[in-house]
């Protein structure tokens, strides 16, 4: 069964690309068939993956507009995993798109057919509630927030939870909270301790055990076009990666019930 999620945080500089990036190339490398859609029109993604947003055609542009069909737009990748690319375009088409009528589940419908071609969608958001950030809220199945350990991250993770209730509301009724994942953490930091505590007094299971650390090797992949697995495999990022990646899909696949023991009958 196929499972979209949106990553997104409306607060920029929370590792949001990173986590979309290096988890699709970790469940790629678990045996997952992986779709990552790069929908910021940064396209930090498309750039992280090896590929030019400068030039790169057809993207995320011309799917949204219903130019081209989503399957025909999709590149392949090295990495395992495929690719929609997203760049500058994105935010054409978000203009566009304002005065037309079902504007926020253009995603939604062209997903539907490649849905079952993959395991896992992840969709990179742009850091700001609008058009491209609704229709990747109105196509998944969850959202996963990757949340920088410090005191402003609280007060943005608020208003981003109202905004998941907001859409649920409106244009999700199915949208869940996939979890929170912990980024650049440095268990040096008191604060960022503190902080990482309250979200596990609040949230409890929804805090992903896989912890992502700040780690150079992490920071230094994207500008070699190669998620952390391909860069360093044996960083600290790669291994937090592997781990969000083994915890996701141990979390999809349903536990078996316990089975059931019989009553030893009562001797006379």
């Amino acid at each position: 069964m196929t499972k979209v999620i949106a990553i997104t945080n409306q607060k920029g500089g929370v590792g949001k690309t990173t986590t979309c990036v290096n988890l699709a190339s970790a469940l790629a490398s678990v045996g997952q068939r992986v779709l990552l859609i790069d929908f910021d029109p940064q396209g930090h993604a498309t750039m992280g993956s090896g590929v030019d947003k400068r030039t790169v055609k057809p993207n995320g542009c011309e799917v949204l507009l219903d130019e081209v069909k989503l399957v025909d737009a999709l590149i392949d990748l090295p990495h395992g995993y495929k690719l929609l690319p997203g760049n500058g375009d994105l935010t054409a088409a978000e203009v566009q798109l304002m005065p037309q009528p079902g504007r926020e589940i253009r995603l939604k419908r062209q997903l539907e057919t490649v849905r079952d071609d993959f395991d896992y969608v992840l969709i990179d958001c742009p850091p700001s509630l609008g058009v491209l950030t609704l229709n990747a809220l109105a196509a998944a199945d969850s959202v996963l927030i990757p949340i920088q350990c410090e005191f402003y991250a609280l007060d943005g993770l608020t208003q981003l939870l109202d905004t998941i209730k907001a859409v649920r509301a409106t244009v999700n009724v199915n949208l869940q909270l996939e979890g929170l994942l912990r980024t650049m953490f440095d268990p040096r930091n008191n604060l960022g301790s503190d902080v990482s505590n309250q979200l596990e007094k609040h949230f409890g299971d929804k805090v992903f055990r896989a912890v992502v650390p700040r780690n150079v090797r992490l920071a230094e992949a994207p500008s070699h076009g190669q998620p952390i697995i391909q860069y360093d495999k044996s960083s600290r990022g790669a291994a937090a990666y592997l781990a969000l990646a083994e915890e996701l899909v141990a979390r999809k696949v349903p536990a078996k019930p316990a089975a059931k023991t019989r009553a030893k009958p009562r001797s006379e």
